[in-house]
């Protein structure tokens, strides 16, 4: 096969950048003396100009896309077909990712090991035998030709185009956390598909691949790794081997890193709709805010897809995925926020009587199976460790090990209520992969809420998120159809009774774990028209023409002016307490003239939005407990003066030099906020306290705003409670070495590391960004908060974390002076408003576009964020053609 290359090659890390002034000019043919180059914008050198928007033309049975670059990185991606979209798309991501793209195939297919080797703690082993344990790879490979045509042709271009980038870029070129890496390798689309499945999973089968699998065996048998022959026994394995033992010896959650909470808390969202009541032209409107890691492989990248006449969407996608997921096109736009909604049961099974490899259900007594896996393991020789394990299956998917879901529940073939059980789950996400390019171009190619709809009605799945809508005819539409099990009325009378009956189903329901009765066949899923998940007649949903939101609260509240009720309670509770977040939210909404602490009015001096108000009030930086609580806490602040007020552990302290901070402090969390750092240490001590000391109660029917306002100062103000947070905050901020009055630039910040390889060490890549935002805790909406973890998010690729942190402090360092190191949060993020023009958009890659420290886009973006200084997105051919920083290339690949 001949790949072929016109134009502007810029290499990811190089920091030159050729500007190149024309629009392409591609003629046919399959090899670099039949083609054209690219002539200049004006034709000064001769040559004949294409027209805007024409793709290349492809080979025949190959692939061709020109893609436009503009500030900051963005690729257009024009092409004739979905195929060389895809192939497009694949060439990019590569380009600004491509360590990030090879590790996560690795994870995907369970070689990590192979490469890496054993990891520490064996992770990689126990990981890699997990993944390898749901199939991903093996489904990937059996079922890649029965996808749709669209999915197989966008699939196999973004390998084409990913394998284009690896084999025109010398190993020794690679960014630093993979230069020369043997990992790094040409893909398959059945590669790049397993990697789709192991997305489905995160909210669900994923949370499990560190041990509650790979511990799962029946009493009596060895569950540890087995050498394929015995000679084979180069690597350590102690710590694998012990995992494999927990099922067996009384292993709890703390045995494998877990807390017992098993509800995905780790990725979050904000996402408004605005219909034509809440606009200034009476059109929609739209906030997109996804609240993601900043490193790893679930970071977001922009790019545009236009495909003429087929798709032509600007949006943002899971690095390695081939399509937007978050994004719009002429007529509507959209977002997604992580759903309440649970996305697996698990069953109690009961054991048949002395068979510790069977089950009783509906009086039959059915087979639990099992299945050799094998991986390979480097150890420092040309020959790898080959080693073999045994996993353990039901009908409804891989057996568990119980007790490290929680401590109280029994191993297997222990007995509870005076019956052997053995636990399992069914995943709803295990076969939702396959609709991923088919659902998102269904969604992406539609002009109006109906079309919107259509894929939904069709048993489409968003995975785990909610979708949040808007479009230019002013329509605002919501709903839940992540993948969420579709369970009986009996089966959910009797999951009721349960969580009545046993404490221990209630707290496991409240940690994100259905347990269902497996021993009958009431509890097992209604299959109906969409294998067992919930259709689209019975999922949440909510059209308006004010506002729809989301903030990570599930459906009840999507507006409080039309209360969701009615659904599976697998949807998620109503009828319970909001997050402050959600308040905020509808605080912002509710009162779009109201700046409250900020100058920023959400909806301006009208009330109605437009795009810049959008991003604006997001930037605004405002925060529902600053605006209830502040006023409240600078009253015992005054009545306190220099008392010296009981911080509960029999000493005491004054706080007036914390209480003066509060005072110069402008309620918002903007870098130049002076004392934003004493009101996050005091949320933090005062939230387990806050509902008791509220004077108005949580009303099911103001959901919005209660509960509020504490109570009034009463005895004497050292034992007051708010007082005592606040003096346990100081104390806090004393231990890190942080002023009470610094701006808080200079206390939070965001600075990316230069990533080592597995194993190796990593270095900052420059220095500290100020970086403006709230947290969850002080009821904030911007949300960035540090992450701790020495490894990129989802990846063996280690970083720079905080060694230890405070705790009761919104994660602030231990370490003297560091502060809080932002690594999480506000992510891709736009505001957007249809316009007689068409879209207007304004956002940003809150961490830029590439994960390449010698790349010219691997922090530019980072000072636009801190700045508070968007960028309009692009769109229109017109746009994308009039900007300063316009880059174009055209790519081939031909048989």
């Amino acid at each position: 096969m001949i790949d072929t290359h016109y134009g502007t090659h810029r290499r990811a890390r190089a920091g030159i950048q050729i500007v190149v002034l024309a629009l392409a000019l591609a003629a046919a043919g399959c090899s670099d003396d039949d083609n054209t180059d690219i002539g200049s914008r004006a034709g000064s050198d001769g040559m004949a100009e294409a027209q805007p928007g024409t793709p290349p033309e492809v080979p025949a049975g190959g692939y061709a896309a020109t893609i436009r670059t503009t500030t900051n990185g963005v690729p257009h991606i024009l092409a004739a077909d979905l195929g060389s979209a895809g192939f497009g798309e694949g060439y990019v991501q590569a380009r600004d990712n491509v360590c990030l793209i090879a590790d996560s195939i690795l994870r995907a297919t369970g070689r990590r090991a192979a490469f890496y080797g054993p990891g520490p703690d064996n992770i990689n082993v126990i990981t890699d035998f997990s993944y390898r344990a749901l199939g991903l790879a093996d489904k990937a490979e059996a079922k890649f030709d029965d996808l749709s045509d669209d999915s197989k042709a966008m699939i196999t271009g973004f390998a084409a185009g990913y394998n284009k980038y690896v084999a025109e870029t010398a190993p020794a070129d690679l960014p630093g956390k993979c230069v020369s890496a043997d990992w790094v390798q040409p893909i398959t689309p059945e590669q790049l598909y397993a990697y789709y499945q192991l997305t489905a999973l995160y909210a669900s089968g994923d949370q499990f691949v560190t041990g509650v699998t790979f511990s799962a065996a029946p009493p009596g048998v060895n569950p540890a790794p087995r050498p394929a022959t015995p000679d084979q026994t180069r690597i350590d394995l102690t710590h694998a081997n012990r995992v494999a033992h927990l099922g067996q010896t009384g292993g709890t959650p703390a045995d494998i890193g877990k807390s017992g909470d098993w509800a995905v808390h780790d990725i979050a969202s904000n996402a408004w709709g605005l219909g034509s009541e809440y606009t200034e032209n009476g059109r929609g409107a739209l906030l997109a805010n996804p609240h993601f890691p900043y490193t790893g492989n679930r970071r977001l990248y922009q790019s545009q897809i236009t495909v003429p006449g087929r798709y032509n969407v600007n949006g943002a996608t899971l690095i390695g995925v081939a399509i937007p997921l978050i994004g719009f096109n002429e007529h509507v736009a959209w977002s997604h926020t992580v759903s309440t909604a649970r996305h697996f049961t698990a069953y109690q099974l009961t054991l048949a009587k002395g068979d510790n490899l069977a089950y009783v259900k509906d009086g039959e007594i059915r087979p639990i199976t099992q299945r050799d896996i094998t991986i390979d393991v480097a150890n420092g020789t040309p020959t790898p460790t080959r080693l073999t394990k045994t996993f353990y299956y039901s009908e409804y998917g891989p057996m568990l090990a119980a007790n490290l879901i929680n401590a109280n529940l029994p191993a297997w073939g222990q007995a509870i209520d005076d019956t052997r059980v053995a636990y399992t789950y069914r995943d709803a996400n295990a076969d939702t992969a396959r609709q991923t390019i088919d659902q998102w171009l269904a969604m992406g190619s539609a002009s109006n809420l109906d079309e919107f709809k259509a894929p939904f009605q069709a048993c489409g799945s968003v995975l785990w998120t909610n979708t949040v809508y808007a479009d230019d005819a002013g329509r605002a539409f919501y709903i839940d159809a992540s993948a969420t099990p579709y369970l009986s009325e009996a089966a959910l009378a009797a999951l009721a009774a349960r969580r009545q009956a046993s404490p221990l189903v209630a707290g496991l329901y409240q940690a994100g774990v259905t347990l269902l009765d497996g021993s009958t066949s009431r509890d097992d899923w209604v299959e109906g028209d969409c294998n067992g998940r919930v259709p689209y007649d019975s999922q949440p949903r909510l059209e308006r023409a004010d506002y729809v939101q989301n903030a990570n609260d599930s459906f009840w509240v999507t507006n409080p002016e039309a209360l969701l009720t009615g659904y599976s309670p697998l949807f998620g509770p109503v009828g319970q307490p909001l997050s402050p977040r959600t308040r905020m939210s509808l605080r912002l909404l509710d009162n779009p003239t109201d700046a409250g602490l900020s100058n920023v009015q959400p909806g301006g001096e009208d009330g109605k939005f437009t795009a810049r108000e959008i991003i604006d009030t997001l930037y605004s930086n405002r925060a529902y407990y600053a605006e209830t609580l502040l006023p409240a806490l600078l009253e015992r602040c005054d009545a306190a003066g220099d008392t010296a007020i009981d911080t509960g552990d029999g000493n005491s302290r004054r706080v007036a030099d914390g209480c003066a901070a509060l005072a110069g402090w402008n309620g918002v969390f903007d870098n130049d906020s002076t004392g934003a750092q004493v009101f996050r240490v005091f949320i933090a001590e005062f939230t387990p306290e806050l509902n008791r000391e509220l004077s108005v109660a949580f009303n099911p029917d103001a959901p919005a705003t209660t509960p509020n306002t504490p109570a009034p100062l009463a005895g004497d103000a050292a034992s007051d409670a708010m007082l005592g947070a606040l003096a346990r905050g100081l104390n806090t901020l004393d231990t890190a070495g942080i002023a009470y009055n610094a701006p808080l630039a200079s206390v939070q910040y965001q600075r990316q590391s230069a990533s080592g390889r597995p194993g190796g060490a990593a270095q900052y890549a420059g220095p500290r960004i100020p970086w403006p935002g709230t947290q969850n805790i002080e009821g904030g909406f911007n949300i960035v908060e540090p992450d701790t973890s020495p490894v990129e998010e989802g990846t063996r690729y280690v970083r720079v974390a905080p060694e230890a942190i405070l705790p009761q402090s919104g994660q602030l360092s231990a370490e003297e002076g560091e502060g809080w190191s932002i690594a999480r949060g506000t992510s891709w993020h736009f505001g957007l408003a249809f316009t007689d023009q068409g879209p207007e958009a304004y956002g940003l890659v809150s961490y830029s576009q590439s994960d390449d420290a010698g790349s010219p886009y691997f922090s530019d973006q980072d000072t636009r964020y801190s700045n508070k200084n968007p960028r309009r997105l692009r769109y229109s051919e017109a746009e994308i053609a009039a900007d300063d920083n316009l880059e174009q290339e055209t790519i081939r690949r031909s048989p």
